[in-house]
Order: C-alpha cells, then structure tokens, then sequence
C-alpha cells in the first residue's frame, strides 16, 4: 500500500454555487479522500457561513479551511463567492497543514494564495485550467482587446511557476503546449486528466417523467441540454437548432436546465409562434435532480464552443443519452463520433452551424433504432469517465512530481 498524500487544494468558487469548476473542485477533493489522502480544501466561505451540501461527487468530505468572501459584482452569477485578498486564519491553516502538493483551481486571487503557500511549505504547485478565459471577453466591452493581452502575459507568468497544468481537455493540453514551447522559462509537464464522474451513482438515478412534468405530448422525442445560459455557451444556436429540428419533425420538444444572463431572452423566444409549447426552461436545478432530468430525455443537444472538457456531455453520456453536439473544444474527448453521438463539424462545409445542429438532432430524432443503439452504447462506454480512473491519474501526476515511486 502507497503512503498517502498531504494535498491542499485552492479554489476561487465553490459551492453551493453550481458550475463545472465547483463541481470539479469537490469531485476531485472527495476523490481524494476517497483514496485515503489527506485533504485540506481551501475555498470561498459560503454566505450563510455553513458548510455547502454536496453536488454529489462520491466520497467522504475533506477538511475545509474557509476564506473570506464577497459576492462576485456582475457579471458574477447570484451565489458566485469570491476570495478577498487579505491575510486570513484558511491561509494559517493551509501553511500549519505542510501540503506535499498545493493544487489551485484558479490562476487569480486564490491561485495566488495557493502559489506562496506551495513556497512557504516548500509543496509542488499544480493548477487546473478549467475555463477558457478569452472566450469571456465580450462581458468587457471596449476594454476586451487590452484585457486579453494583458490576462495571456498574466497567464504565462502563472504557469512557468506551476510544477504541472492539468488540462481537462485536449485541445487545450495543445494549446497551452503551444504557448510554452515559445517561452524559454521553466516548462511545467502538461497532462489531460478531465473530471471523472460517479458512473454507477448517475447511472441508478431515477429518470424524470419530462413528457408529465412539462405536459408533453406521449409520443415528443425530448431533447435536453444542462448548463449555463449565457452567450458564451452558444445557447442561442441551440434555441435555433431545435425551431429548425421542430419543423422536421414536429414530435420534438426542448428542455434547457439551468440559469444565466441570457435565461430571459431564451424564455421569450421560446414563446414565439414556432416554438410556443415546444420549449421548457424550468431554470437552475440541484445537480442530481438536474440529471435525472436529463436521463429522462431522448436526445442531449450540445452547442458551446467554449468548453475545456464539456463535462456535460459526459454526465449525459453516462445517464445513457445519445448526443448531439457541434464540434469544438472538449467534444471529442467524450463523444465517440458515430457511436455513442453525432459530432457535427459545419465549418468543414462552410454551412450555418445551427441548421448543421437541427438537421442532425432531426435525423437522430427520427431514427428510433439509431437512437436506441447510440444510447445503449453511451450507457456503456461509460466506465472510461469514471471518477476513480481520474483520481489515479491525478495521484500518479503528484507522486511524479515529488519523484515518489508508484
């Protein structure tokens, strides 16, 4: 049996705020433990100053060491904690804590603090890109080109003090390679290691009856998509894919999961004659309940161009959901082309993207043999996004970098 680890992790946000990142944050800190390592999770203090629920993500909680927070000016989403920058008792308790590895989630304010407690403790510096910043300019108005010159010289800094960048996709891996092979400062290795998720959990939850629930027709093919709504997730190519789809095959309805800036302008379209009746939007849900919503759907529609895995897509695949999605960063790494989903890829053929998107889901929607074979595939190819493969990976990348053997 291998000694266990001492690993402090750094987040920006955290629950109970839902994202990709939080939900990667805990996943990877219960994993952790799950494994038998020791875990200090270093993390934005909720608001009601209690500890958050889970998100789901399997094993048993980590010590938490709470850092003064603020709620996030807008754009940050309702709930969205942030970290003040200021001496604080978390940062006391992660140096008394002796990480081996200090692992941040974030490059910024917390990354920072993550950064000086791997010096102080003399701790190999890890760091999770999960978000592809630049595709978040548009929030900056005419500020955008100067903010994104000056976040990549930021950027670049950040990583040549990082000891390994975890991609979880990758592209990215590629790009960021991309980017170091132009500095001649320390090169940090680079590894692909996406989120794991709890199969056998996601695969037992009880699918929704969205046809009841959303007083559908018996025979409506349900397609669904779980995220943000914003105009970074491309959700308004969706909302066009699905009235084009509709027209095809008037079987079809929509539900969109969650919440976002761009929620009003989707509800409003979605009361357009063309599609009144045909779009459901019941807003943010708990995760678990989120995806049992999911499973009860015929089909998962995947628009966002601005992924660094799609962990979504993965969820979907596992609660056995054949997807749809448009090719871009993330897609590939979890959608099997042909075998457990249809990537669609406009820019090849020079065609519009969201009558790419429509013809397919209207293709699949209407090939009932084809929809049941892609998910029984999806349900079980699943095994290659389990959560304990990823935690592995993870602490074979800490025990190279502390030169520990297997």
């Amino acid at each position: 049996m291998t000694a266990s680890l001492r690993v402090a992790i750094f987040g920006e946000s955290y629950l109970p705020y839902l994202s990709g990142v939080t939900v990667s944050t805990e996943t990877l800190a219960r994993g952790l433990r799950a494994a038998g390592h020791q875990v200090l999770l270093v993390v934005p203090r909720p608001a009601d100053g209690g500890e958050p629920p889970s998100a789901g993500a399997p094993g048993p909680a980590p010590t938490y060491a709470w850092l003064p927070s603020y709620q996030a000016p807008p754009p940050g989403p309702p709930g969205y904690r942030m970290p003040w920058p200021v001496p604080s008792e978390a940062l006391r308790t992660a140096r008394d804590f002796a990480p081996q590895v200090v692992h941040a989630q974030s490059p910024f304010v917390s990354g920072l603090m993550a950064r000086r407690t791997a010096q102080h403790a003399g701790a190999r510096l890890a760091f999770t890109h999960h978000t592809r910043f630049g595709d978040y300019r548009h929030y900056l108005g005419p500020l955008a080109g100067v903010a994104e010159g000056t976040l990549n010289a930021y950027l670049g800094d950040f990583w040549a003090g990082c000891a390994a960048i975890v991609a979880p996709g990758t592209t990215l891996a590629d790009e960021i390679g991309l980017r170091l092979g132009q500095r001649r400062r320390h090169r940090p290795l680079v590894r692909v290691i996406p989120t794991g998720v709890d199969v056998a959990a996601l695969q037992a939850l009880t699918p929704d009856d969205l046809r009841t629930r959303f007083d559908f027709p018996a025979d409506a093919v349900i397609v669904a998509c779980h995220g943000r709504l914003a105009v970074e997730k491309n959700v308004a190519v969706l909302m066009d894919a699905f009235a084009l789809a509709s027209v095809s095959d008037p079987r079809l309805r929509l539900v969109l999961i969650g919440d976002g800036p761009a929620a009003a302008t989707l509800a409003a379209q979605a009361e357009q004659p063309d599609l009144a009746g045909r779009v459901a939007l019941p807003g943010r849900m708990p995760r678990l309940e989120a995806l049992a919503a999911v499973a009860g759907a015929d089909i998962f529609a995947f628009a966002s161009q601005t992924e660094t895995q799609g962990l979504v897509l993965a969820e979907g695949l596992t609660v056995g959901l054949p997807v749809v999605a448009l090719s871009g960063p993330g897609v590939e790494d979890s959608v099997r082309d042909g075998v457990d989903g249809v990537v669609v890829r406009p820019a090849a053929s020079g065609a519009d993207p969201a009558r790419a998107l429509g013809e397919a889901i209207a293709v699949l929607a209407g090939d009932r043999e084809r929809r049941t074979a892609t998910a029984r595939a999806a349900r079980q190819g699943a095994q290659r996004f389990d959560v304990a493969r990823r935690i592995d990976e993870t602490v074979a990348l800490y025990r190279q970098l502390l030169g520990l053997a297997g």
